[in-house]
């Protein structure tokens, strides 16, 4: 569907500013809203446009998600904030994306006028497009397809991280769970061929990456397009050839296609990191069933007994809602069992949210809030002691840390850099005097010396303690920082980017 709508506001035409318009990428939601982010800044750049450095910024976009019960509010909360602000400034312009684009489609538009495009998860290359018609006509453009215009990954690039990059491997989902409100607007599964994937990450690479992560609604079903039931542990193997390449993550996988030939790929490949997130949801089979998740709690804890006894020291991560529809509380008691038992590290924990236009929408036996509220309180508190008792394991042992450009919040008074070890877990760690300091991409190894629930702290007596490994992509972050003609201070995260992610690393508390 292609539609144009004229915009009520619509006022004399706007004149041409002086010099490259800036832009600024508002992102909402998962892993697949912050790689598309990325397309629409690089496609931005391509067409002439620079990051918004801190001023107001020509263009807002809004790539946001629609799988939350608040994602509407949160939407239109943001756009009443920027009316006055475009009213005060003529020839701004607000383009909305993503996946409650492609719900909602002209009912932005009616709903906040003016906005000057939305487009949908189909066709993320029209933004420039779109914006150019809008300001060339005066007229609100809404163009929404049905299906993929472009593959994304064929699209300009502007990557939030020069050490670290998403890669797709597939877009859209064939699984119908009943919470779940992405396969109609992400579509029917479509992978790329695994030359095209290969290629991608080895310009990655080329450019100063260190780590990749492999993105899919289903990454573990990659290969069922062209029928290969192996392709994705191909995939993985395949990326241990790629010199250079020092970490390769995935997500997200279902318990249901999680095949040993997967677990044998990440135990036997030099690369593929020990960290696997393995969305449980429930550990209740009646909810599971309810939810169409095609898997049982039995399947769920044998993958993970499985992934142990392969990698012994895996970091195993989830997704967990409480409250579905005909929850009872033996149905929430079969849930905190099988987090009892599988020890995850860190959890995403969700309250249900009704979704208009999914099938549990429209269930019965739809929860109280306040039961919801409690179930998720109990919930929470036992993951949190299990975090933390996990975390404690780790004291005393040697870890390698992938320095990032984010600092923790108390870095201001502790003075600590940030990064990730090897099993993903978010480490702050100081500098030893008269130690070198790394930049983001280099590599430390030290000791860890505190733990708690949602974070490691390392703070090496003296340098004999702390092992500073330099690498490609802290050189890349230099080269990156040079061309905006302004060097922060390692680890500061101080670097320019058109790009507002709200990125989907492990949580330091639930969501």
């Amino acid at each position: 569907m292609s539609l144009t709508i004229p915009s009520p506001s619509a006022a004399e035409p706007v004149q041409p500013s002086s010099g490259p318009r800036t832009y600024q990428v508002r992102t909402f939601g998962c892993q697949m809203n912050v790689h598309d982010s990325e397309r629409m800044a690089g496609l931005l750049e391509e067409a002439g446009y620079i990051p918004a450095e801190g001023e107001l910024a020509d263009v807002v976009v809004f790539n946001t998600c629609a799988v939350r019960e608040n994602a509407d509010n949160k939407l239109y909360g943001n756009l009443g904030q920027l009316r006055q602000v475009k009213a005060a400034n003529p020839g701004m312009q607000i383009a909305v994306g993503g996946c409650l684009a492609q719900k909602d489609r002209d009912t932005i538009v009616r709903k906040a006028p003016w906005v000057d495009a939305v487009f949908g998860t189909h066709n993320v290359g029209a933004l420039p497009a779109l914006l150019n018609r809008a300001r060339h006509n005066n007229e609100a453009q809404l163009e929404i397809l049905e299906s993929l215009d472009v593959f994304p990954s064929t699209l300009p690039t502007k990557r939030d991280s020069v050490y670290s990059g998403w890669v797709s491997i597939s877009v859209g989902c064939n699984n119908t769970c009943t919470f779940c409100i992405v396969p109609s607007l992400r579509g029917k599964e479509k992978d790329r061929r695994p030359g095209e994937i290969l290629a991608e990450i080895q310009a990655l690479v080329d450019d100063g990456a260190v780590e990749v992560t492999l993105l899919g609604q289903n990454v573990n079903s990659y290969g069922v397009e062209f029928g290969d039931r192996q392709a994705f542990s191909k995939l993985l193997r395949a990326c241990g050839d790629i010199q250079g390449l020092e970490r390769v993550r995935f997500t997200s996988p279902h318990p249901a296609a999680f095949t040993d030939d997967v677990i044998d790929a990440m135990a036997e490949t030099r690369n593929v990191m020990p960290q696997l997130h393995m969305p449980l949801q429930s550990g209740s089979d009646k909810v599971l069933k309810d939810m169409r998740r095609s898997y049982r709690s039995s399947r769920f804890l044998g993958i993970l007994d499985k992934v142990r006894e392969r990698i012994p020291n895996a970091a195993i991560t989830t997704d967990i809602i409480v409250g579905f529809p005909g929850e009872t509380e033996e149905d929430f008691q079969a849930t905190l069992d099988v987090v009892g038992k599988s020890r995850f590290s860190s959890a995403f924990t969700f309250q249900y949210s009704k979704r208009p236009g999914t099938p549990a929408a429209d269930l019965p036996d739809q929860l109280p809030k306040a039961v919801v509220q409690e179930r998720f309180e109990r919930l929470t508190a036992l993951q949190d002691r299990i975090a933390a008792e996990e975390n404690a394991r780790q004291l005393g042992q040697e870890v390698e840390i992938l320095v990032t450009a984010q600092s923790g919040r108390k870095a201001g008074e502790t003075h600590r850099l940030s990064g990730r070890s090897k099993d993903q877990r978010l480490v702050h760690f100081s500098v030893p005097e008269g130690a070198a300091t790394p930049r983001p991409g280099d590599f430390v190894t030290v000791t860890i010396t505190e733990a708690a629930a949602f974070h490691l702290i390392a703070d090496p007596a003296g340098p004999a303690e702390y092992h500073l490994r330099r690498s490609r992509a802290g050189d890349a972050w230099d080269r990156a920082q040079a061309e905006t003609c302004g060097v922060p201070a390692p680890g500061a995260g101080a670097g320019k980017t058109g790009v507002s992610l709200g990125m989907p690393s492990l949580p330091a508390r639930r969501a």
